[in-house]
């Protein structure tokens, strides 16, 4: 399904430089002329994004919560009001369809996701509505700005509150939409959904409040460095969650909580946690900086000349230098020399996951064995 994003009014932003023509991110700035600078705004002050591309959904209904919950990935039967989560919709094999976040707030459930994907999930939440009281629609009149740093706090006073939020909590905001708190892509990110209405009028608000302007490069930049997937870019179509850490519920800061069922895909994400292991791992990469050429979003990684692994966000970070995410093959050791495209790479070895230990199921099983 295709999507036609509306290029942002942000863009009007002295020194605005859109992302790149066909980019995820074309909508929006990706920088404003210090692409450096604002990442180091948003690390140690306080930045602000224009992610007005994002898809806004809303759902409305008694049942909203309690139907979400029997079709998505994550526990959210009991989520209270202006409280947040991450969440998926899987295929019936297990793999990421979908990512998205929601917030309950004032007995609406409100989506925002890849503007791309969007539609889709759309469509696929209203064909599984049948007889239960929840009615998902298009909000296409909110959109998603994001404040990062440590010092958003000094910002409350524009934003008409008395205290921020905690993480995956969210305040009303005067003159409708909210503010949402997260745990990435910094210790400090927070989310405004607002009407579309008065986007210009929030961006103006708080960036003389002190928020200085940052791109979309900052916010992938501190991202990757986050490891965090984007979907759609740091995924594939054989992507499951558990290779993309996604798993863990709301107070794990992941989007499959592993405690409920009867979800599609559940049977996978059950079994790859209790007897297997995932078959790749999203792994931090360090690329060369003195190449000549920058591998590209979607080429192999490979090792001794065999591919290993697919790469994601390419991206050059304020401290880190050129950095990216890549899904790896789990047998691969972080000392491995790698090549991503044309450029030497290697993993960050704080990147790698500890997944040694034997799982419960299979512990079970080596009992039952006698083992």
């Amino acid at each position: 399904m295709s999507v036609v994003v509306v290029p942002s009014p942000i863009l009007s932003v002295s020194g605005a430089v859109p992302g790149a023509p066909g980019s995820p991110d074309a909508a929006v700035a990706w920088h404003y002329g210090d692409p450096f600078g604002e990442q180091k705004a948003a690390a140690e002050r306080v930045a602000i994004v224009d992610r007005s591309h994002r898809f806004v959904l809303s759902i409305t209904g008694a049942e909203r919560l309690t139907w979400l919950h029997t079709i998505t990935s994550q526990h959210i039967a009991g989520l209270g009001d202006r409280q947040s989560a991450e969440n998926l919709d899987l295929d019936l094999n297990g793999r990421v369809l979908h990512h998205f976040v929601l917030t309950d707030l004032d007995a609406t459930v409100w989506i925002d996701t890849e503007a791309e994907r969007g539609p889709e999930l759309l469509s696929f939440l209203s064909k599984m509505v049948f007889w239960a009281d929840a009615a998902p629609r298009e909000a296409s009149d909110h959109a998603v700005l994001s404040l990062l740093g440590p010092r958003v706090a000094t910002l409350t006073d524009a934003l008409g509150l008395t205290e921020l939020p905690g993480v995956y909590e969210a305040a009303p905001l005067d003159g409708g939409g909210f503010l949402r708190r997260m745990p990435w892509p910094t210790a400090d990110s927070f989310d405004l959904i607002v009407p579309r209405d008065r986007l210009v009028d929030w961006w103006s608000r708080l960036t003389a409040a002190g928020a200085e302007p940052a791109g979309m490069w900052t916010f992938e930049a501190l991202r990757v460095a986050a490891v965090r997937p984007r979907i759609g870019v740091d995924t594939d179509e054989r992507t499951i969650p558990h290779e993309a850490r996604w798993i863990g519920g709301v107070a794990e800061h992941g989007a499959v909580h592993l405690d409920k069922g009867c979800y599609r895909g559940q049977e996978t994400v059950a079994r790859v946690h209790n007897l297997g292991k995932p078959p790749r791992h999203l792994l931090l990469l360090h690329l060369d900086g003195s190449a000549d050429e920058r591998p590209a979003q979607g080429e192999d990684v490979t090792a001794g000349g065999r591919t290993v692994g697919r790469l994601g966000t390419v991206v050059d970070h304020y401290e880190l230098g050129p950095i990216a995410l890549a899904l790896i093959k789990r047998t691969i050791p972080a000392d491995t020399q790698l090549t991503a495209g044309p450029t030497a790479a290697a993993i960050d070895p704080d990147s790698m996951p500890d997944d040694d230990a034997p799982q419960a199921g299979r512990l079970a099983v080596d009992r039952l064995r006698g083992r």
